[in-house]
């Protein structure tokens, strides 16, 4: 983190405003198997334009979750991974996907229950 920014009084609030929306948690959950192009993460975020994409590294970037290195290369080429703060979010991720599996599979028991009854 290069500049102090003010952080909320409640430490929920914190990790929610540091993933708070939809691309950083994807973003998370791509670079949890390892570090990855900016192409890659593209390609494994389904729907979000470069720009996009670009604003929320820099922002992760800037916050200390991830980390970027460039390479004195032609054509340059950039990777991203987590930084070891970053790191320390995989159990909140692994968690969140936990539940989603658990609430996918309550409502689809559900719509199937729906139909049935039909």
């Amino acid at each position: 983190m290069d500049t102090k920014k003010e952080l909320p009084l409640c430490p929920v609030e914190t990790t929610v405003s540091l993933i708070s929306n939809k691309w950083k948690t994807l973003i998370l959950r791509e670079l949890l198997s390892g570090t990855k192009r900016f192409g890659e993460l593209r390609n494994g975020i389904s729907g979000v334009s470069q720009k996009v994409l670009t604003q929320n590294l820099r922002s992760m970037e800037d916050d200390g979750i991830i980390e970027r290195k460039a390479y004195a290369e032609v054509p340059p080429r950039v990777e991203y991974f987590l930084s070891d703060l970053g790191n320390t979010l995989r159990p909140i991720i692994d968690a969140m996907a936990e539940w989603g599996l658990g609430y996918q599979a309550k409502m689809n028991d559900s719509n199937e229950t729906d139909v049935i009854a039909r």
